[in-house]
């Protein structure tokens, strides 16, 4: 399998070439050069597969030519041995025909750990190959600096940066970066937006003396290996439903659109995906790019569900590669003009494609709060801000015959004053995590300035390779 860039003018590159490299030189994301396609008997034949088995199967062909299937499947076994679940990705039922998958039974606590617990793992053995080592630098808005952290802290061939916006975290996503403890991990709060993070980001794997020196790889969902650790999952929920003989729909709360990225390259790969369904908070760029075609951006405005506070998702431009057949030279002016003005105007015949395929729905913060309290009642299950707006998604659009399943994102024990304020309940947090509040913070401020974070960076490197 080769991948090529959304703006066409990288070369394209083996999948572990593009693992260690994470943004393509023009700036573009990489993409499969061609879609794999399972028949409906290679579906059936995955029914009984314990959930290991099932992500090596699907990742599979996205590896091929770099990684063997029994290194893969070891690597797989590997990563999802240490969560908390035997099923892994249980479903529940929560409503007729709407069920939950919940993601958060990894080390984190939320569904990034699916494929950063894979991701490491992958580093680790591309890079033992090479014998090479990489600084992994990475932005978030919650939840995938501490599904990164945990999945690369202690290995040796890697050094570990994470930026998150100060004080726009949950105090445990916070804690769950800033109290590791390992060398190789640093973290820089930017007094700035998420937006701002992943701008930063961007801007160093555009500095091409300072990526090269600094040997920059990327953990964000930029790194198209995170989408292909995404994509089992979604298989999995289907197939327990009654797939490949029966369709299913998808609700995913989503920033990045990553996530719902994912159950649309299953549904490339021939899952049988009726709808895929958006669910915004107040930062409803994608819903209103969904309902209306309005892609123009708004200030970031913090929200319960920080993890969703975003305005600029990088993977929407896999997306439109795509539906602009494939056009890179349309794909880059498109993003060009819109980081330039903060609007993009897709074309409509484009806007009309997805539409037939993606709703949205948006939840401000009242509305989720009186969600996760109506949602408990009802069915006495705790779903965290996040996973209740892909759920209250999922409930709009769902039809009658087809499952509809909303991924939960996320325990909600990592919200602990939304989940008290919606319920009166307090989730605990499990075991491993009951000291959180007890541990020393680790963490530097840092101005939204690229020279600053810049040299954050290469002293964050030199402490860890003395």
């Amino acid at each position: 399998m080769q991948y090529v860039s959304t703006r066409g003018q990288a070369p394209a590159r083996s999948f572990s070439d593009i693992l260690l490299a994470g943004l393509a030189e023009d700036g573009g994301l990489f993409m499969p050069e061609s879609w794999p396609h399972f028949t409906a008997s290679e579906w059936r034949e995955m029914r009984a597969l314990p959930y290991a088995e099932l992500a090596a199967r699907v990742m599979a062909p996205f590896t091929a030519g770099s990684i063997d299937h029994k290194t893969l499947l070891d690597l797989c076994r590997s990563a999802y041995a240490n969560f908390d679940h035997a099923a892994i990705v249980p479903l529940v039922q929560i409503e007729d025909g709407l069920f939950v998958q919940e993601l958060f039974h990894g080390p984190t606590l939320a569904f990034k750990d699916m494929a950063m617990q894979l991701l490491g793992r992958l580093f680790d053995h591309v890079l033992t190959e090479r014998d090479e080592r990489v600084t992994i630098v990475g932005a978030t808005s919650g939840d995938t600096g501490s599904a990164a952290i945990e999945a690369c802290k202690g290995r040796e061939r890697l050094s570990v940066v994470i930026l998150h916006p100060e004080g726009r975290t949950s105090d445990v996503q916070r804690r769950q970066m800033t109290t590791v403890p390992d060398a190789n991990i640093t973290n820089l709060a930017v007094q700035g937006t998420f937006d701002d993070c992943q701008d930063l980001v961007k801007a160093m794997f555009a500095d091409a003396p300072f990526r090269n020196d600094m040997r920059l790889s990327a953990v964000n969902s930029i790194n198209w290996a995170r989408i292909a650790a995404q994509i089992p999952y979604y298989v999995a929920a289907a197939l327990s439903l009654g797939a490949p003989d029966r369709e299913v729909s998808f609700a995913v709360p989503t920033g990045n659109f990553g996530n719902i990225l994912a159950a649309w390259v299953a549904r490339k790969m021939g899952l049988p995906v009726k709808r895929l369904c958006v669910g915004s908070n107040r930062n409803d760029i994608l819903t209103r790019f969904l309902n209306a075609n309005d892609m123009t951006t708004h200030a970031v405005v913090p929200s319960l569900s920080p993890s969703m506070d975003i305005q600029v998702s990088s993977n929407f431009e896999r997306l439109l590669f795509e539906f602009l057949d494939r056009d890179s030279d349309a794909c880059a002016t498109l993003m060009t003009d819109f980081r330039k003005t903060g609007k993009m105007a897709v074309p409509e015949r484009v806007w009309s494609s997805i539409h037939e395929l993606f709703s949205g729905v948006a939840l401000d913060d009242e509305a989720t709060t009186t969600e996760i309290r109506r949602v408990h009642n009802e069915s006495q299950y705790l779903a965290d801000p996040h996973t209740i707006i892909g759920v209250t998604a999922g409930r709009k659009f769902r039809q009658p015959g087809i499952p509809m399943v909303a991924m939960a994102t996320a325990h909600p024990a990592k919200f602990p004053d939304a989940m008290r304020a919606a319920t009166g309940i307090l989730p605990a947090l499990p075991p491993s995590l009951a000291d959180l509040f007890d541990r020393e913070e680790r963490f530097r401020v840092v101005p939204n300035s690229l020279d600053v974070v810049e040299d954050a960076v290469r002293s964050g490197v030199l402490n860890n390779t003395r």
